[in-house]
């Protein structure tokens, strides 16, 4: 992946930060974005840097379509090249678990731009780039299962925001086959806390009674994935929506009690 270059949304901690880590380790120059957490995404960046790849950090809220345009152009600008990879991870997410009528409107709203409607405007600003140099992989970011639209109490406008992100990201993948560009979903699983930004080594003897495979989840489990995705000869795989799991279903467990 050497000279390509990569926007990773709400990527200053988490699962973004791995992502970037582990893309950077590829070659790719790394566009961060960040909305609070600005000493984080210096550090990142500055790190990222001394990996001997290109590193910028962008401040922007990807739920307001103001400064999403404002992200697309200034980390097209930075690239130089433009945007051949983006990963849409940042989203809203209320952790309070609340019935639908409890939330108040405008946290409805701010939860489908951040993690739907977000998206697909970054996805609009960037694609012509993609399709002028017939060259691009978009990942986007769901939950486990999230493919199966099942419900999912108490998370119902994070979880229909996802939902309808998984038709579009499957949508889209049609549409954009032909231009060389690939789009698909990353479903992480219940991927907990500091975890999300440790390597699969780091947690390889730990113990995760919950888990189905033994061990905790890592940030590295999902970034693995995500450069696989990202890489030249996976130009095959589109539209597809993949969980990264360790074969836990905490939505369907959850629904039988």
């Amino acid at each position: 992946m050497k000279g390509r270059t990569a926007l990773i949304t709400g990527s200053a901690k988490g699962l973004g930060r791995s992502t970037a880590l582990q893309l950077a380790g590829l070659g790719c120059n790394i566009i961060l974005n960040y909305v609070n957490s600005q000493q984080e995404a210096e550090c990142l960046q500055e790190k990222i840097s001394r990996m001997g790849v290109f590193a910028s950090a962008v401040r922007a809220d990807v739920s307001d379509p103001v400064q999403v345009a404002k992200l697309a152009a200034q980390a097209e600008q930075l690239s130089g090249g433009g945007i051949d990879i983006l990963i849409n991870n940042a989203g809203p997410f209320i952790r309070e678990r609340r019935l639908f009528t409890d939330y108040r409107q405008e946290e409805i709203i701010s939860l489908l731009h951040g993690n739907l409607l977000g998206v697909m405007m970054l996805d609009h600003h960037v694609l012509p780039g993609m399709r002028e140099r017939n060259w691009g992989r978009i990942i986007h970011f769901g939950f486990g299962h999230a493919g199966e639209a099942r419900a999912w109490p108490h998370r119902a406008v994070y979880a229909a925001a996802k939902t309808g992100l998984v038709s579009f990201t499957k949508t889209l993948a049609v549409e954009e086959a032909t231009h060389g560009v690939t789009v698909n979903m990353i479903c992480p699983g219940d991927i907990k806390g500091v975890n999300k930004e440790k390597t699969i080594e780091e947690v390889q003897h730990e113990i995760d009674e919950e888990s189905p495979r033994g061990r905790p989840g890592t940030g590295e489990d999902v970034a693995r994935a995500i450069a696989f995705l990202c890489s030249a000869k996976s130009d095959f795989i589109t539209g597809n929506i993949l969980d990264i799991t360790g074969g836990l279903d905490p939505i369907r467990s959850r629904l039988r009690n």
